[in-house]
């Protein structure tokens, strides 16, 4: 049973699916692994780091006679073709977005497995990346505010006076909210957050931050994210958040809807009533965007405010955002592993709700219904 690990070949992806300290436990259960030559640079792990570890290390194509294919992002159309029928891909995949890449899979007999569809479940925490790589976009916000601030963050008594602490608005207090939150408190800023979610208030107090109640309606769904908000309401939360923002000299944002655009939770005209040389760090710029006027990728400047898209987040720390993708990859893997005799299969067992919700294609047909809705209707226009 060979578990191949190709390059990454998204542009700015630096992450690589498996690390080095990790191929020693799937070795041992009996897997072969097979990492395609300099997979790991750009995450800081080499060659021979992986060959140390016991994997074979190839040099050009490492997919035709794999079972199992594990990468960051998912592979593409002409990848998923080049794979033998009934093998197994994991990694991140939009049931939404991907159309092209899920048909390709169902043409190939391919089952993608997608790390976005882990539920969220006890059991699963471990196999959560989607969190693991939150928490390393929220420290990175943190920093990036830092840097792009004109002013310290802690409060410093000096003998020429005092300064006074940055005032730090956190908007979102999922993983990645609350990694920012800590990180900043750390570099001693005054916080305060807000989330629709009024579970999350204890979570935000517990970090010494200040929860903003706006006393609005309840929005917490499914899995512990945040439920999609009807106009009104976002009308209404934005015209409430206003003030906060406005006094705020850095206003980082983190919230996201799974499957959905990010919410816009603040307009061009909230931006501009901040104060010239605040800074505004969007994590959803890529996805739409909680902040109007973000780019992903870019920085810029409105009325002396910098808006920092955040693109590729948790690639800009590699090193360590793939080691925690890495443990979840073979926590998943593990699930799968079946041992007898001595001879290690990997078993998709459709009982359980883990494959069962995270399972796109499996033998030519979409098992996800998101996915199935987005390609007929794309096939519709």
């Amino acid at each position: 049973m060979r578990i191949a690990v190709p390059k990454e070949t998204k542009q700015g992806e630096k992450r690589v699916a498996l690390v080095p300290d990790i191929i020693s436990k799937l070795t041992k259960a009996g897997l072969e692994v097979v990492i395609e030559s300099k997979a790991g640079i750009a995450a800081e792990y080499s060659d021979q780091q992986f060959i140390d570890a016991g994997a074979q290390i190839k040099t050009g194509d490492v997919l035709t006679a794999s079972d199992v294919v594990l990468s960051v992002q998912p592979l593409t159309v002409n990848q998923i073709k080049s794979l033998k029928k009934g093998a197994i891909t994991i990694s991140f995949l939009s049931p939404t977005t991907a159309a092209d890449v899920i048909d390709a899979a169902v043409s190939a007999g391919v089952t993608a497995i997608s790390l976005e569809m882990v539920p969220r479940i006890s059991r699963a925490q471990s196999m959560d990346a989607l969190t693991s790589q939150a928490l390393c976009a929220g420290y990175r916000a943190a920093l990036v505010a830092a840097e792009l601030s004109p002013r310290f963050f802690p409060l410093l008594m000096t003998a020429a006076g005092t300064v006074t602490p940055a005032n730090v608005v956190v908007l979102g207090a999922g993983v990645a909210g609350l990694q920012a939150i800590a990180t900043v408190r750390r570099l001693g800023a005054v916080v305060s957050a807000y989330d629709v979610r009024p579970s999350s208030a204890d979570e935000v107090r517990s970090m010494g931050a200040t929860f903003i109640d706006l006393q609005l309606e309840v929005l917490e769904g499914a899995g512990g994210y945040a439920r999609e908000m009807t106009e009104d309401r976002a009308a209404k939360q934005r015209e409430l958040l206003t003030p906060f923002i406005a006094a705020a000299d850095v206003l980082i944002t983190t919230a996201a809807v799974p499957g959905r655009p990010a919410p816009r939770l603040v307009t061009a005209d909230m931006v501009k009533a901040m104060k010239a040389g605040s800074v505004v760090v969007d994590l959803a710029a890529e996805t739409g965007g909680n902040v109007e006027g973000a780019k992903p990728g870019e920085i810029v400047e409105v009325n002396g405010v910098r808006i920092w898209g955040g693109k590729d987040v948790p690639s800009q720390l590699p090193f360590h955002a793939s080691q925690l993708f890495s443990r979840n990859c073979l926590n998943l893997l593990m699930l799968m592993i079946k041992t007898e005799e001595g001879n290690s299969s990997i078993v998709l067992d459709f009982e359980d709700e883990i494959i069962a919700g995270s399972a796109i294609t499996h033998a030519g047909e979409i098992r996800h219904e998101g996915a199935r809705n987005a390609i007929t209707g794309a096939g519709k226009n």
